[in-house]
C-alpha cells in the first residue's frame, strides 16, 4: 500500500535511465538523493529493465559516476526473465536468446543453454538487443512459428540517452508480432514476475517501499500494480502534460528530478 508520508519509505527502487542518469551523464541530484537515503538508514536498490547489461557493469557504470553500488545492488530485467524461465522450464533448459553478450553470460550463469538455428530450443527471449542482427530475427520468427514460446525482457519502447531516445525491446517487440501473430510473455516492469523477482531475493516489504522512475507503462504501473509508492520524475521520457493527460496508471509522488525528491526527502 502507498505512503501519504514519503518519510516512511524504508526501501527505494530505482529506475536508471532517465531517473540517476542520462547515457553517461548523471542527474543533478542524484549524489544528494542517495546520501540522504543513506543518512536515513534506507536502501536502495536499482531496478533497471534495459537488459543490455549485465548487473555488473551496471555497477562498474554506477561507480563510474561516482555512485556507491555493487553487483548486488542492480536487478534487471534480465535477472527477472532468467527467475522466470527457471521457474517454467527448469535448470539446463537450452533457448534462442536475442540480446547482448552481457544477457547471454546471464542466462548462461543461470545455467541455460543457448541454442543455434537447427538446434533444439525450449523457449526464445527477446531482449533489448543493440546487437541485433536479420539473421538473429529470421531464426527467432522460425523458432517461434514454430509454437516454441516467446519471452521478452521487457517492453519498453525506447530507451532514453544522452543523445535521445532509442528504440528499445518493446519496438523489437512490434516487429516480431508483425511477423509471428505471436505476443512475447514478459518478465520485466511492470509484470508482476519482476516485482516477485525482487521482492524474494532483496527481502523487502512493499508498504515500505518506493518505485522512483519516469515511465508511465513501466514504472509508475509496475508500482501501482505491486502495492509500492510510485514516484514519477519528469527527467526522462515523461512530461507533465503526459502525465496529466493519462489516466491509466497514478503517481503518489511527482517531481521535476531526484534533485526535488531529495529536498522533500530531507524534511520528511
Amino acid at each position: 500500500m502507498a505512503v501519504s508520508d514519503i518519510g516512511k519509505i524504508e526501501n527505494w527502487l530505482l529506475d536508471m535511465d532517465g531517473t540517476i542518469y542520462l547515457g553517461e551523464k548523471l542527474i543533478p541530484g542524484t549524489l544528494e538523493f542517495l546520501e540522504t537515503v543513506r543518512n536515513r538508514g534506507g536502501r536502495y536498490i536499482f531496478l533497471t529493465n534495459n537488459s543490455s547489461k549485465s548487473p555488473r557493469l551496471y555497477a562498474e557504470k554506477l561507480c563510474r559516476l561516482g555512485i556507491e553500488a555493487g553487483e548486488e545492488d542492480v536487478f534487471t530485467s534480465g535477472d527477472a526473465a532468467a527467475q522466470l524461465l527457471e521457474q517454467r522450464f527448469g535448470a539446463g533448459a537450452s533457448g534462442f536468446v536475442l540480446g547482448t553478450p552481457a544477457l547471454e553470460d546471464l542466462m548462461r550463469s543461470h545455467g541455460f543453454r543457448l541454442s543455434k538455428e537447427g538446434e533444439k530450443a525450449d523457449f526464445v527471449l527477446l531482449g533489448f538487443d543493440t546487437t541485433l542482427t536479420y539473421d538473429k530475427i529470421r531464426v527467432a520468427c522460425a523458432f517461434i512459428r514454430q509454437g516454441v514460446p516467446f519471452f521478452a525482457t521487457h517492453p519498453d519502447l525506447l530507451c532514453p540517452t544522452d543523445k535521445g531516445s532509442v528504440p528499445d525491446a518493446g519496438a523489437m517487440t512490434a516487429m516480431f508480432e508483425k511477423a509471428t501473430g505471436v505476443s512475447p510473455r514478459v518478465a520485466g516492469k511492470p509484470e508482476s514476475a519482476m516485482a516477485r523477482a525482487a521482492f524474494a531475493r532483496y527481502g523487502i516489504a512493499p508498504e515500505k517501499t518506493a518505485m522512483v522512475g519516469d515511465r508511465l507503462y513501466t514504472d509508475i504501473a509496475f508500482a501501482n500494480r505491486a502495492g509500492l509508492t510510485a514516484v514519477l520524475v519528469l527527467s526522462g521520457e515523461t512530461s507533465e502534460e503526459e502525465y496529466a493527460s493519462q489516466s491509466d496508471v497514478w503517481a503518489d509522488f511527482v517531481f521535476p528530478s531526484v534533485a526535488e525528491l531529495e529536498k522533500e526527502l530531507s524534511k520528511a
